[in-house]
């Protein structure tokens, strides 16, 4: 359940209409605790220097114009942000627009012209100027002067915003920094740092030797890219039907219709009731969700720096800062303990054997797309290795040692064929034989 609010919770974040939606009801809200302060006592307006004091002419006038103005700013901005979406789209990748959507500070600023705008309208309906009934709500209309001011205010501050954060190295360190919180969401316990409790499960893994040939197999209903697992609600499940469950694809896994999803050794015969509450942990759309899938911040990292290394762009130093921002993502991985692939419930039985996230697999794919696309490129190709010695000094196992040494062999044996002046190898090459002695000498 957990997993799937927050996949709710993402889809709302990642809209345009939930935070400008808040803002119009609270302004609503606002609306009518203004309307019955207006209709309360009114002496203690009397001191008040900001207070309007004209009648319901002038009332309309000011309320009019405030909200005519709201509607006009809403649009130029809302005209902005598709720009900014186009342009983002074209020079850091498609998979980037999520990213400007999710932004908090372009939705509040829509809310802010948009709520400004239903605040004066619904004030303006209640100014009357009939004499036996005249009504002019003074301090409701001295407030949509202030929210007329916080409106410039915001205005001010968006175009900078928005000049701001189409800048490529603003774009790169936003997703860097979207990267490391992953990491550390999905990867919270550091190296060294597991409890004996869960030392011993490990140890204790007990797969039926049968389970190959009595698993039962349970199929994907549609294709698409697998966003999340409910991995609680997988071990509740496995553990009530006293079954073992194998997981046979991980988030950010693309599953075609009829793939099979998970394979199920029980002691009981399988029911259409556990197949569907099985299928029910697997949330799957067409698109991938950087929910529970650590690569899909990496691939967009990859993807602005293999657009910078294009033909077109010839753009190595964009190229440079996004493998600056994944070797520090990946300095970070490193020191995380990566979780068994063996799950127990509470009674220490085993429950569900999952496919890890590998440190090996990780840096294929931080790696691989960047190293190819600059095999030609000596600046790209002597980052890519110094950024392999930064990492290797936060390296912990002989796999991730391994890993790094093989990505460094790859780039040394690449220049040879993608360099043609001598020197430009010998640099290289110097990068090359420092990263062996750090690996060695760890």
């Amino acid at each position: 359940m957990k997993t799937k609010l927050g996949k709710i919770w993402e889809s709302l974040h990642n809209s345009f209409w939930f935070v400008p939606l808040l803002m119009v009801l609270s302004a609503i809200a606002l609306a009518y605790i203004m309307l019955s302060l207006d209709h309360g006592d009114k002496d203690w307006l009397q001191g008040l220097p900001l207070t309007y004091s004209r009648g319901p002419e002038g009332a309309r006038e000011v309320l009019s114009t405030v909200a005519g103005s709201m509607v006009s700013v809403a649009t130029t901005a809302f005209s902005i942000v598709i720009v900014a979406l186009q342009l983002a789209s074209g020079q850091f990748g498609p998979r980037l627009i999520g990213n400007f959507m999710r932004d908090t500070g372009n939705q509040i600023v829509l809310g802010t012209f948009i709520s400004t705008f239903v605040y004066c309208l619904l004030i303006l309906r209640t100014v009357n100027s009939i004499d036996d009934d005249e009504f002019v709500p003074h301090l409701s209309v001295a407030f949509s002067i202030v929210l007329a001011i916080f409106g410039v205010a915001v205005l001010i501050y968006f175009l900078h915003h928005v000049a701001t954060s189409i800048q490529a190295q603003q774009v790169i360190a936003n997703v860097g920094t979207k990267l490391s919180e992953t990491i550390e969401r999905l990867f919270p316990q550091k190296v060294g740092r597991s409890t004996a409790k869960d030392k011993q499960e490990i140890k204790n893994t007990d797969i039926p030797d049968n389970f190959e040939e009595e698993a039962s197999s349970i199929r994907s209903d549609k294709s698409g890219y697998i966003q999340a697992i409910d991995n609680e609600e997988l071990i509740e499940i496995a553990a009530k039907f006293d079954v073992i469950v194998r997981l046979n694809y991980r988030p950010g896994d693309y599953v075609v219709q009829g793939n099979n999803l998970v394979s199920v050794w029980h002691g009981q015969q399988m029911n259409r009731k556990l197949a569907k509450k099985l299928k029910g942990i697997f949330i799957i759309d067409n698109q991938r969700s950087p929910q529970q899938d650590l690569e899909f911040s990496i691939n967009q990292l990859v993807e602005i720096a293999v657009r910078a290394l294009s033909t077109g762009v010839n753009d190595p130093f964009t190229a440079n800062r996004c493998i600056d921002q994944l070797s520090a993502a990946l300095c970070h991985f490193a020191q995380k303990e990566i979780p068994s692939r063996y799950r127990y419930d509470e009674n220490k039985k085993l429950r569900v054997i999952a496919e890890p996230t590998t440190f090996a697999s990780v840096v294929d794919t931080a790696f691989n797309q960047i190293r190819q696309a600059g095999q030609t490129d000596v600046a790209v190709t002597i980052r890519l290795l110094e950024a392999i010695a930064r990492i290797a000094q936060y390296t912990t196992t002989k796999e991730q040692r391994a890993a790094l040494l093989r990505h460094a062999q790859m780039i040394e044996r690449g220049s040879h064929e993608g360099i043609s002046e001598e020197l430009d190898k010998k640099d290289v090459q110097e990068r090359y034989f420092a990263v062996l002695k750090l690996l060695k000498a760890q």
